[in-house]
């Protein structure tokens, strides 16, 4: 597995980056014991890189590598969406306490839109930059699906890693195209800013192209680490063997999950809106009392951690 340094940040990273957000409740549900083994079979065979939330409420499953693997051997991304100061203080202090941890290797703000987004956030993002200097963390970005949040983060000294949404197809890049993220994006690393992106696979859309979608991102210099969702070992090792070969073993593949994800709503869902506030794609009405799903969706499934009652499933 190749390795890289994330922009200027001296963070050494798997190429590979490991989206913990599928063993979650709304998603696959492993156990912490699943969740464990799975996370020391990825690092046993060279990916060293998780990505997790606040919103994903999951440190307890991440935790568990520690029964397996030195925690400095580790590199452990997080967001919040916090944006005053004392919110940023809990959201750290709960990634240190339920990960057992003394120090956050990454911390984001979650799905920045856009230079006054940012500002409005400023508060959370001076204090997490005043905590990065008191060592509780290494380095501090942001995340984003939008455009106009990787050009607005060149002007802020704090951002020094940004977590784009970027894929072949463009799809869930809401403010524009492809073309113009890669340019933004491009603009950042000469800037010294670390790139890692997300959603390659287009929230699942793009599964049936993944060997296509992940060699291209893999093949994009641009990216110094890529982010997916992984859910078993054989997803781990068909990974892991597009990043180092660019194909995927045939015994391996045949075992793997080959149709699209898709997300459903039960029956006993109550039409709360929760999730329709939370969507940024406008991808969810409520209709008749209940919550439905709409084309504009890409399964990124943070609907799913707002239901209450876990009505909507990715599966």
């Amino acid at each position: 597995m190749e390795y890289r340094k994330l922009g200027k940040s001296n963070i050494e990273v798997s190429r590979l980056c490991f989206g913990s957000l599928t063993m979650t409740k709304s998603q696959k549900n492993l156990s912490k014991e699943e969740s464990g083994k799975l996370l020391d079979f990825a690092f046993e065979n060279g990916i060293n890189f998780i990505d997790t939330a606040d919103l994903y409420d999951n440190y307890h499953q991440i935790r568990e590598v520690f029964n397996y693997q030195k925690r400095e051997d580790l590199i452990i991304t997080s967001k919040t969406y916090a944006y005053t100061k004392e919110g940023a203080r809990e959201a750290l202090n709960r990634y240190l306490k339920e990960l057992k941890t003394d120090y956050a290797d990454i911390f984001l703000l979650h799905e920045q839109e856009s230079e006054m987004t940012l500002k409005g956030h400023y508060e959370a993002l001076e204090e997490l930059w005043k905590l990065k200097e008191k060592g509780y963390i290494r380095s501090v970005g942001i995340s984003t699906h939008k455009i106009a949040a990787v050009r607005a983060a060149r002007a802020f000294k704090e951002i020094e890693i940004v977590h784009p949404m970027v894929n072949v197809k463009g799809l869930g890049i809401l403010d524009g195209t492809l073309n113009e993220m890669l340019k933004e994006i491009s603009l950042a690393r000469k800037k010294g800013i670390g790139i890692y992106a997300m959603k390659v696979l287009g929230g699942g859309h793009l599964i049936s192209q993944s060997e296509e979608a992940i060699k291209w991102a893999v093949d994009n210099d641009l990216f110094d680490s890529i982010a997916l969702g992984m859910q078993s070992k054989e997803e781990i090792l068909a990974n892991i063997s597009l990043f180092e070969n660019r194909q995927i073993n045939k015994e391996v593949k045949e075992k793997l999950r080959q149709t699209n994800r898709t997300i459903s709503v039960e029956e006993y869902c109550i039409g709360c809106g929760r999730c329709k506030d939370r969507c940024q794609g406008n991808a969810i009405d409520i209709v008749d009392g209940k919550a439905v799903i709409n084309k504009n969706c890409i399964l990124c499934g943070y609907c799913a951690s707002v239901c209450p009652d876990f009505y909507i499933k990715v599966h």
